[in-house]
């Protein structure tokens, strides 16, 4: 038996996932355990859960990877170093990064002080990282690939070909040049200044014109051979030091566009300001300008390698307005984004790219991603009969009802009353089985509304999320029935199982689904299958039945906070919210009156 533990450390979003002989079989980052969102330090918790959920202990491993390669491109550094000169801080701060993530073992030791480490240790390039995370965890045999980010070991993006067990990684854009710090510089402009801010950028576009598109084009500039450069005078990334935290709690970056921006664009929005027309007018254009630069990338990688699959990874993979137009706008007819695209996704990477490199063969798609922490036997029936837990709920006026019980006898009886409460335009928790691998709710930890209110999006503003007016709520649709109601340049676009991929939805459909209609017509779309999904899959079909709509609104189980990862969380939750419903594995909570 061989395992593998695979690690994104000493970064945002870090992570760890555990294959064995070639099959992931855990997976989770560390903010779902520590409870602060995008996470950045050394993943021990994610480490520990982990191996306990598989029985095992550090000595049993006996490969460690992690997604980046201290030496990689060292003479390129040495070289941009000499020429640019930047300020000694700036260096110091980039070698302090390099010395934590060097000294892997030495945090292994600190962190499992009584587990010894007999493990191999392997250090994996980040982009190779991410490509293996999309290639090999995807179900095509042959695909050209790239990832897309800000930076990772002095790189923002790099492109290859994968075929069978082997990837190559052809070529790279190099710092300081790089998509994803476009898209944060933008996003800082904009007023949304806390790390991972970007999907803001992206959901308020659709209410803006691309005005400023040619200015755009002054900061991003294509190349002929498909690559891209920055123009450096609107960045301080190049040069200066930037406050940043990548080592113990939430990420934290530094502002990184300079005054010209603001002699290019106008003057920038604070976070206090209200959002102006020009603001949303800068959104379509950054994010068209983004769309520009991925397509042309894409473009000249399919004139390398014409195939017709294409796997994305990389921070900027997220970007799921851009991947729903990989197949319209560009030659490629397949596309696959892995669930945890960004660098969390990292750590999968690094870890089926030992495998391949120790000469196993071709290991298995990754298939559904519920790859989580999930309750202990009994968890939910112990912490519901706590005395402190049974007041909060009288208290709440909350009637319980476990499955089996005469008013809940079967599955079936489940999910009429859930989809009931539903129709009724009712806020319901759904949260089931293990937690899902990457940022998005996938019917497992989620809250679910009805879609045909137009009402829903500010019933759940009110009630739970208390986020901004201008983002969309996402539709869960039947796989069988997405081609129905949304328009797909290629017959694969029709499976999206990780809700990475934006599409139009239908103009006739549109009136009928107003709660997860965007302003431009569009969904981010998850499609769900019953192999894949199980009662989630069935909950939607009863809906279904219902009401003739495949679908149910889908967001993330939380509230201003990492996505809940036990039966306690989800709980917590509930009571603190004016959620109307909770299903907590096999029991139906509800408030009443």
């Amino acid at each position: 038996m061989t395992l593998i533990l695979g690690l994104n450390a000493f970064h945002a979003d870090a992570a760890a996932v555990l294959v064995r002989d070639g099959q992931v079989i855990a997976a989770a980052e560390e903010e779902r355990f520590r409870r602060i969102k995008h996470w950045a330090g050394f993943p021990s918790e994610a480490i520990a859960w982990c191996l306990d959920d598989a029985g095992l202990n550090l000595a049993d491993v006996g490969h460690i990877a992690i997604n980046t390669l201290p030496k990689a491109t060292r003479w390129r550094k040495a070289y941009y170093t000499i020429v640019h000169r930047p300020s000694p801080r700036f260096l110091w701060d980039r070698w302090r990064n390099k010395q934590e993530r060097a000294g892997l073992a030495l945090q292994l030791a600190r962190a499992f002080p009584e587990q010894p480490i007999k493990a191999q240790l392997h250090f994996i390039e980040h982009h190779r990282a991410h490509l293996a995370s999309a290639f090999y965890a995807s179900p095509f045999e042959e695909a050209a690939a790239i990832s897309v980010d800000g930076f990772g070991d002095f790189a923002s993006s790099a492109w290859g070909v994968g075929q069978g067990a082997n990837l190559t990684l052809e070529g790279q854009v190099f710092f300081p040049h790089s998509l994803g710090v476009f898209y944060t510089a933008i996003t800082q402009f904009l007023g949304f200044p806390n790390y991972g801010d970007e999907y803001k950028v992206m959901g308020l576009a659709p209410y803006g014109q691309p005005t400023v598109l040619e200015q755009m084009r002054q900061i991003v500039r294509l190349l002929p051979d498909g690559r891209f450069d920055l123009d450096l005078r609107y960045f301080t990334h190049a040069t200066q030091r930037l406050p940043h935290q990548w080592s113990h709690g939430s990420p934290v970056v530094g502002t990184h566009f300079s005054p010209a921006l603001s002699e290019l664009l106008g003057p920038a929005r604070s976070a206090d300001q209200p959002l102006e027309q020009r603001h949303k007018d800068i959104a379509r254009s950054a994010q068209a300008m983004y769309e520009t630069a991925f397509f042309h990338m894409l473009h000249a990688l399919h004139r390398r390698h014409p195939l017709d699959q294409l796997c994305i990874a990389g921070g900027c993979g997220a970007n799921s307005v851009a991947n729903g137009k990989v197949t319209r706008s560009t030659p490629f007819k397949q596309v696959y984004v892995q669930a945890a695209a960004g660098d969390a996704g990292g750590a999968l990477g690094a870890a089926l790219d030992v495998w391949h490199q120790l000469g196993h063969p071709r290991c298995k798609p990754m298939g559904a991603a519920y790859l989580g922490t999930r309750p202990a036997p009994r968890e939910i029936e112990l912490l519901l009969a706590e005395p402190q837990i049974a007041d909060q709920l009288r208290s709440a006026g909350c009637n319980l009802l476990h499955l089996g019980d005469a008013g809940l006898p079967n599955e079936a009886a489940l999910l009429d009353q859930v989809s009931s409460a539903i129709t009724e335009g009712l806020v319901v928790g759904w949260f089931e089985g293990r937690m899902e691998w990457g940022p998005r709710a996938l019917g497992h930890r989620s809250i679910l509304g009805d879609p045909r209110r137009a009402d829903m999006k500010d019933i759940l503003n009110l009630k739970i999320k208390r986020r901004e007016s201008f983002r969309p709520f996402a539709p869960s649709v039947l796989q069988e029935a997405a081609a129905e109601w949304f328009e797909f340049a290629s017959p694969a676009d029709a499976d999206v199982p990780y809700m990475m991929q934006v599409y139009p939805i239908r103009e006739e459909k549109r009136p009928l689904i107003p709660a997860v209609t965007h302003r431009d017509g569009s969904g981010r779309l998850q499609t769900v299958t019953e192999a894949d999904n199980g009662r989630y899959y069935r909950l939607i079909h009863r809906f279904f039945e219902r009401t003739g709509v495949p679908m149910v609104l889908n967001t993330s189980f939380n509230e201003n906070e990492p996505i809940v990862c036990t039966p306690h969380q989800a709980l917590a939750c509930f009571l603190r919210t004016n959620m109307d419903v909770l299903v907590l594995g096999d029991v139906l909570v509800r408030r009443e009156g």
